[in-house]
């Protein structure tokens, strides 16, 4: 499967307050809300939920295509990305601007108050599904991008009748309901968060019956509470993993995806599917930084094994050499 990760490319500008942000928050005062937090520390780290997914993907073994905008500062980290398995040939770099940048400063709770700046990212629908061939992809991942982009890109893949896996996730604040519908109705899978869902609900006035009878499959992502796998009639309860850790939890979600996509990839069962997304995702809530996290495809399939008991689970994945062709 010729999978194609498109979404923001991004630094990550990765901040800790040693406090809780709700100790400072008055309810009554919302309205004239004037804040600013003393962190004690800030990182520059690789980030954007495009190249974050195709990491894990890369990790497990796959190797993906990275397609989006990035800005003159981007090259030192696509030669990295290349070094770890990630075809970058289809990034393209936007003169005079930078790469788009996430700044998160996360309290003790791991509660994150978050800001993202566009840069090179507001060039994203000068690419195309289009232009994606030699080989054409079998399946996409539209995450969060410029949602002009995103709605662009659902509409070429359901032209060009290439299977998508819609992701709007932070983008539901900026996307229209007609944009955030279309981008549904034309999915083969649907992956967000439990809150996200609420909100994609409440944008688009679609039941959660009626979501899952446009999608082929939804996962739904409940934080420590694991995650839920639809398919059709049928949910899997998927439970988190326990961290021996916990650094940082940005880019968890997008570690979920990756490794939720290696099991889909792999032809496992869905609840592996989504026991091995539950598992990246604590590999890399387990690190501060959304790919500093590393293993082989036998120590994650040792993990697994000792995580959920199932030794004949993951041999697929330790012997996918044989079957990726």
């Amino acid at each position: 499967m010729n999978i194609v990760c498109t979404g923001s490319i991004a630094y990550d500008y990765l901040m800790s307050f040693p406090g809780y942000f709700r100790d400072h928050i008055l309810p009554d005062r919302l309205d004239t809300i004037s804040l600013s937090f003393l962190v004690d520390s800030m990182i520059r780290q690789r980030g954007g939920t495009a190249p974050n997914i195709a990491y894990t993907l890369a990790l497990l073994g796959l190797h993906p295509r990275l397609v989006g905008t990035a800005g003159e500062d981007f090259g030192e980290y696509g030669e990295w990305l290349e070094t770890q398995g990630i075809d970058t040939s289809g990034v393209k770099i936007i003169p005079g601007k930078y790469t788009a940048s996430f700044f998160a400063n996360t309290d003790l709770a791991n509660a994150q108050i978050a800001s993202f700046y566009t840069g090179a990212m507001a060039n994203a629908s000068e690419l195309s599904i289009y232009d994606l061939t030699d080989p054409k992809p079998d399946l996409v991942v539209i995450s969060p991008n410029d949602p002009t982009a995103m709605d662009k890109y659902a509409r070429e893949c359901h032209e060009l009748g290439i299977r998508y896996l819609y992701d709007p996730s932070q983008q539901l604040v900026r996307m229209r309901a007609d944009e955030i519908r279309a981008g549904v109705e034309g999915a083969h899978a649907l992956f967000i968060n439990e809150y996200e869902f609420e909100l994609l609900q409440k944008h688009t006035g679609l039941t959660p019956s009626q979501v899952l009878a446009k999608v082929d499959f939804m996962v739904v992502t409940c934080g420590e509470c694991g995650a839920q796998v639809y398919v059709k009639d049928r949910m899997y309860s998927i439970p988190a993993v326990p961290p021996s850790q916990i650094a940082d939890p940005t880019g968890v979600g997008d570690a979920f995806r990756g490794g939720f996509l290696t099991g889909y990839r792999l032809k496992m069962d869905w609840d592996v599917c989504g026991r091995m997304g539950a598992l990246a995702a604590t590999y890399c809530l387990e690190n501060r930084g959304t790919q500093n996290h590393r293993y082989t495809p036998a120590e994650f399939a040792a993990r697994y094994v000792q995580t959920f008991g199932e030794q004949a689970a993951l041999e697929r994945l330790v012997n996918q050499e044989t079957i990726i062709q």
